[in-house]
């Protein structure tokens, strides 16, 4: 099947707000949507505890930075999301939580500009299963990594598969039982089809040797349960 383009991700986005404006519950998709948020804005703000500039890759409705926010008030925001309407609702959610810089950016973080070296903290929540190839993958890890001052942390909450095929099935099989138990069988059916259509999502070993050979310093698990995952790593 061909996958989404950017474009089509976009709209489909343009028309979700709501569904990634709970704070309370994360997505209802993500298996452990909360305990995951808690988990990478916690450990970012132990790595880092003394951050000023905070980069949210993908941020949608701006559920991570303002749990982030909720830890280090004081951050300078940079929201980075292909759709004007997520970044509408995340600039209306944490302009009020904040006395200090937040800078929406409309874009893609695989070509947007930004200051290399001038971020302690990126958050990257439900995003980076859209890249696609491994140049792709590698790009923007490297991307990523420039754009981080020495010490700074990137973490991650996203979807992800096993290396193993009959162990992914499983792991698939147990995740569309979840979804039907959360929404019936029309919903597990409307989520697996647009994660068909939509994401490339790799597994949490390549990522995390991916990590290493970018030259991220410490790698860390902070979460996993069946196709979702919690962790990062410091530069």
């Amino acid at each position: 099947m061909k996958k989404s383009s950017t474009d089509e991700i976009r709209q489909r986005f343009d028309k979700d707000v709501e569904r990634f404006s709970n704070l309370n519950t994360g997505q209802v998709s993500t298996i452990d949507a909360k305990l995951s948020l808690e988990l990478i804005t916690e450990a970012a703000a132990r790595i880092c505890p003394d951050a000023r500039n905070l980069l949210d890759v993908g941020c949608g409705a701006g559920n991570f930075t303002l749990r982030m926010l909720s830890k280090k008030p004081e951050l300078n925001c940079t929201l980075v999301d292909l759709s004007k309407a997520m970044l509408d609702k995340a600039s209306e959610r944490i302009s009020p939580q904040t006395t200090v810089k937040v800078e929406i950016l409309q874009g893609d973080i695989r070509t947007i500009d930004l200051e290399e070296g001038h971020f302690d903290i990126i958050l990257a929540g439900a995003v980076l299963h859209h890249l696609r190839d491994d140049n792709d993958w590698e790009t923007t890890f490297s991307k990523l990594y420039r754009l981080l001052k020495p010490g700074g942390c990137l973490m991650i909450s996203d979807l992800i598969i096993q290396e193993t095929e009959i162990l992914n099935n499983y792991t698939w099989e147990l995740y569309g039982e979840y979804l039907e138990r959360s929404g019936g069988k029309e919903y597990r059916e409307k989520v697996m089809a647009y994660i068909e259509k939509e994401d490339s999502p790799r597994s949490l070993n390549y990522q995390l040797e991916l990590m290493k050979r970018t030259g991220f310093s410490k790698i860390e698990i902070l979460h996993k349960n069946l196709c979702f995952a919690a962790y990062g790593a410091i530069k």
